[in-house]
């Protein structure tokens, strides 16, 4: 079975994250979103918040599972027995981040490679900072996030 996790913040999901992960669907057998954990940073959405609207948005997908984790991704594709790690990529700038990042997750472990997907023209703007910059200053976020993440957000305070 091929497996990829989509690690991330996710902080919070955007349409742009929602494409990749239909995109993926295709070309992996489950595709994990896994929600990373960091107990010393404040995020704008807590983390059962993030995983419970993400989970809302692919709700009736039997490919798509997601999971909090912490610690390395690769450890956790390992605990798993997931091979692939799901990224995608905007710019050239995170090319060259998440190249890196590939290159060391290849050397904690050989087995786990790493597949990058483009953004689509019209979703390659949309970033979680810029969300939540956008979102912070009473801007209109519904073009940038899944109905699931826009419902909670109306009902938090700014």
């Amino acid at each position: 079975m091929k497996i990829a996790v989509f690690p991330g913040s996710f902080d919070p999901f955007t349409l742009a994250h929602q494409d990749l992960v239909e995109r993926a669907i295709p070309l992996f057998d489950k595709v994990i979103i896994a929600v990373g954990y960091n107990a010393n940073k404040k995020g704008m959405l807590d983390h059962d918040e993030r995983v419970g609207t993400i989970t809302e948005v692919f709700q009736g997908v039997k490919e798509i599972e997601v999971v909090k984790y912490e610690g390395l991704t690769v450890d956790f594709c390992q605990k798993i027995g997931a091979r692939f790690i799901l990224r995608g990529l905007r710019n050239t700038n995170d090319f060259e981040f998440e190249n890196a990042i590939a290159q060391n997750n290849l050397l904690l472990n050989s087995e786990v490679e790493s597949y990058f997907l483009m953004s689509r023209s019209g979703k390659a703007h949309i970033s979680s900072s810029i969300v939540r910059d956008v979102w912070f200053n009473g801007g209109d976020v519904a073009a940038m996030v899944p109905e699931a993440v826009l419902l909670l957000l109306d009902k938090k305070i700014k």
